[in-house]
């Protein structure tokens, strides 16, 4: 069986180098190579214990306050508000209690899964090396707010999931130079990170070469007349404009800045949530971003939003260093319930679906290439893949 991947970021990867593994021929198409895409800049976690959809209550009570200010959280540029108007009430729908607890059922299975075959697959393709196991810090600028998170972590809780609060001294002996605004944090030990997330996709292409797979770099337009035995679509969030069907895929466009390795001495990553970013140490550098900003895929980047994270970066960290920084925006795939699609075509039985993971695509990589496997061979997928279904909407 020939099987050709559309999509050469980490999830098109990985699925190519499972089915690589599985004794198939794969093709690799990408319209610009390897980690060109979102795959290249992100924060570089594997968040499994983010098992909470974006799409939730909290974030309704948030959104009103975030939306205000156009360099907040989240926005919505107005030259794009009336057309993402139909997946905004997907997204409000999704929020209610029933439909959360369901996501967050599907989204555990799929954190579980994509956990346990991480390790396994890191050795297999030669990059072991490159993880770091860290831990997260997620910190607070009042009881209050702690408070309010409670909920969140009791759902970990009922799950198993490690965490500890804490108060402002523990918090600086896990990381010095922390504002003292902030009087409460929450620290999850089981928060992995890769050395550079560019780096790390790269290598698994070189792997996946080096088995002797090709990729070739194409800019794939349509998949009706597309000759292959099997395909998976794995192409991000240009995915939508390659399905058959209509999948109400839209783009979470995610900002950051790099600054030199010597910018801060950063033990761990941290999560400033109230503020919708995070600050990352990477070989490469300290990368210091996140937020949500709906805007599709055309819109230019508005870097005034990289601008406004590293302001703040530089006020919660005392003595980090801002210059000689370089600034990205990429593009992240994200469904109105927070959950990817991964599942065949119902109109093409050629077609492998595995996109839509918004900014979870490494930390689910893994996960979902098994189910692309399985998929593809006619296994029994590893877990009930109903609720990652196109057709679910």
């Amino acid at each position: 069986m020939d099987v050709t991947v559309i999509g050469a970021g980490v999830v098109g990867l990985c699925s190519a180098l499972a089915l690589q593994a599985r004794g198939l021929r794969v093709t690799v198409l990408d319209r610009s190579g390897p980690a060109a895409g979102a795959s290249a800049g992100n924060a570089g976690a594997f968040a499994f214990t983010d098992i909470l959809p974006l799409a939730s209550p909290g974030i309704l009570r948030k959104a009103p306050g975030w939306l205000i200010d156009p360099l907040g959280p989240l926005s919505v540029p107005p030259a794009y508000a009336l057309r993402i108007a139909p997946w905004m009430w997907r997204f409000w729908r999704a929020c209610s209690p029933a439909r959360v607890a369901a996501s967050t059922a599907a989204q555990t299975a799929l954190m579980d899964l994509s956990k346990a075959e991480l390790d396994p697959f890191l050795h297999a393709t030669g990059t072991a090396h490159m993880l770091r196991r860290d831990g997260n810090l997620q910190v607070y600028e009042s009881k209050a707010e702690l408070d309010a998170s409670l909920p969140g972590w009791q759902a970990r809780a009922d799950h198993g999931i490690e965490f500890r609060h804490m108060g402002a001294e523990e918090m600086a002996a896990l990381q010095p130079g922390l504002s003292p605004r902030f009087t409460h944090g929450t620290f999850t030990p089981g928060w992995f990170s890769i050395d550079d997330p560019r780096l790390f996709v790269l290598a698994l292409a070189d792997r996946f070469v080096a088995n002797g797979g090709t990729i070739r770099q194409a800019d794939v337009r349509s998949l009706s007349d597309f000759r292959a035995d099997r395909i998976v679509l794995a192409a991000g969030a240009h995915s939508h404009r390659l399905a058959p069907e209509r999948i109400p895929l839209e783009t979470e466009r995610g900002y950051n800045t790099t600054l030199p390795p010597d910018a801060f001495d950063l033990r761990r990553q941290i999560t400033f949530g109230g503020h919708g970013f995070v600050v990352t140490r990477l070989s490469t550098g300290i990368r210091v971003g996140g937020a949500v900003e709906l805007g599709g895929l055309d819109l230019p980047p508005n870097f005034k939003r990289s601008e406004a994270m590293l302001q703040k970066a530089a006020a919660f960290l005392p003595g980090l260093k801002t210059q000689g920084g370089t600034q990205w925006m990429g593009l992240r795939p994200s469904l109105p319930d927070s959950l990817p699609v991964i599942g065949p075509s119902r109109s093409d039985p050629r077609i492998t679906y595995a996109f839509g993971h918004g900014h979870l695509g490494l930390t689910q990589a893994a996960g979902t290439a098994r189910l692309v496997a399985d998929l593809v061979t006619g296994a029994a997928p590893a877990i009930d893949i109903t609720p990652f279904s196109a057709n679910r909407f």
